[in-house]
């Protein structure tokens, strides 16, 4: 880990550096997470450098759980490390990510976040998947895990809103953004009159004519 002057002369006076990627950091929010680092290296006889690592993770975590557009957590025990891979690599391509966190650590960078529901779902090993599409890391858990019975889905977030095991399969049966653009794509086929009206149309209607799109589609 490279540490910037400035941590590095924290870290000799034996102070908690700050991080400007930490949201409220030096703040309220900060603040709480640097007190809660202090907590758990102080009842672990934990270094200095271990503890700035652990509240640089934390930055990170908080930074992902503020921004995402959805959150699923996942017990992954009995998975190989070939398996872990090739799930990556699929929320990779879907533009999701994978991330084996620290239940502690994910759970002090969950306080005070939209997608602090999954808080109770952090027990054992998990991992969590996320992606700013609110359906792309739903879709690839849900794939995987028939697959990989190994991969068992425990639930998430979409922002305030809790998720179940169920919600998260509802989510992964959605059109994805990619197949909402092909649909758009289509329009662009349809006569020049249907594309003015809906051009034209309030963002409110055309969330309306994609969910109709779609529900013709599942209907079909």
């Amino acid at each position: 880990m490279h540490l910037r002057a400035g941590s590095r002369e924290a870290l000799r006076w034996g102070q908690v550096p700050t991080s400007p990627d930490l949201p409220g950091s030096p703040g309220g929010a900060g603040r709480q997470v640097q007190r809660s680092v202090v907590i758990m290296a102080a009842a672990t006889g934990e270094s200095n450098v271990d503890r700035a690592e652990k509240q640089e993770a934390i930055g990170q975590l908080q930074g992902v759980f503020r921004t995402t557009g959805v959150v699923v957590v996942a017990h992954y025990s009995g998975l190989t490390v070939a398996q872990l891979q090739n799930l990556r690599k699929q929320m990779k391509q879907a533009g999701a990510t994978v991330k084996v966190a620290k239940n502690r650590l994910a759970k002090i960078a969950l306080d005070g976040t939209d997608v602090a529901s999954i808080a109770p779902l952090l027990k054992g090993p998990t991992l969590i998947a996320y992606s700013s599409d609110p359906v792309a890391a739903p879709k690839v858990a849900v794939d995987f895990a028939k697959a990989n019975d190994k991969l068992v889905i425990l639930g998430g977030a979409m922002g305030k809103t809790s998720l179940n095991t169920d919600s998260v399969k509802a989510l992964a049966s959605l059109p994805s953004l990619d197949e909402l653009r092909a649909k758009l794509i289509g329009l662009i086929q349809a006569p020049a009159s249907k594309i003015a009206q809906v051009v034209n149309a309030p963002a409110a209607k055309l969330a309306r004519v994609f969910g109709a799109y779609a529900k013709r589609d599942e209907a079909a």
